[in-house]
């Protein structure tokens, strides 16, 4: 992303999470008209030490070399997670900018027969702009159109929030859809303004008003392996661990790993899927 293009989007996020900020979190008394919500420009420069000048302007995301110790003070009286301290550092020039987009958009053979090997269990590999690179069996038996949707469309956020099919996937999918773009963009960071990201995030907005109004509350989340629940309508309810990890030699892929749940039938039910399910290409 190019400086402006940076310093516009750090200054959209602390304005946003500014205007999210509970004031009794800080004791502070709500704002006329009983708003609870929404810090000042002034308290929040108060809060971190700095001027309020030099706070509006990182807001307007005006020509400053902010330090990253005042990034720091900033994301703590903002009371920001970790990673959303990594992510504003990012956004001043202090954090290495994810892999560029010319990263290939299928997987490596050797990647390939990874995933291959990990089948019963789903399995794919993403992108840094989560396109879907490559995948097992499993995952065919899992979502079946990931073979045939095309390349433009084979992005997990687009199929997440544009694929019916998926919604219907996901019976959590109010709560998993908010959460993946939250850790999309804590990911995706100095590459905002990449040309393939932002065709994408713009290509989202048209398609679905709920990742309009998600990007708009600049969440972010870093990845936790969890628990996840798939509706499918073969088997019905699969209970799946969600598993993150990245090959040494290509940290510029995530392999995401389903594993069954502990003491549920979820093996089983991926066995049966499986034995039904043509060999993905």
């Amino acid at each position: 992303m190019q400086d402006s293009g940076r310093r516009k989007e750090l200054g959209l996020f602390l304005r946003a999470r500014r205007d999210q900020a509970v004031r009794a979190d800080y004791g502070l008394p709500p704002i006329a008209r009983k708003r609870e919500r929404g810090l000042r420009r002034e308290e929040v420069a108060f809060l971190s030490g700095v001027s309020v000048t030099w706070y509006t302007w990182l807001e307007q995301g005006r020509d400053i070399s902010p330090s990253r110790q005042v990034l720091e003070a900033i994301s703590r009286a903002l009371h920001l997670s970790d990673t959303a301290l990594d992510y504003v550092l990012s956004l001043g020039g202090y954090a290495s900018a994810g892999p560029g987009s010319a990263a290939a958009a299928t997987a490596p053979a050797h990647i390939q027969r990874l995933l291959d090997a990990l089948d019963p269990n789903p399995s794919f590999a993403l992108l840094p702009d989560w396109g879907v690179a490559g995948w097992n069996n499993a995952y065919a038996a899992l979502y079946p159109s990931i073979a045939t949707v095309s390349a433009r469309d084979r992005n997990l956020l687009w199929l997440v929030f544009t694929d019916p099919y998926v919604r219907d996937l996901l019976p959590d999918w109010d709560v998993t859809s908010k959460r993946f773009l939250a850790e999309f963009r804590a990911e995706i960071g100095q590459r905002l303004g990449d040309v393939d990201v932002k065709n994408l995030v713009e290509r989202l907005k048209g398609a679905s008003p709920e990742f309009r109004a998600g990007w708009d509350r600049y969440d972010i989340l870093g990845f936790e392996s969890r628990e996840r629940l798939f509706h499918h309508p073969a088997v019905g309810v699969l209970r799946l661990e969600h598993h993150q990890l990245s090959p040494s030699d290509r940290p510029d892929l995530h392999l995401v790993v389903y594993t069954p749940s502990p003491e549920t039938g979820a093996a089983a039910q991926m066995q049966s899927l499986i034995a039904g399910t043509p060999q993905a290409p």
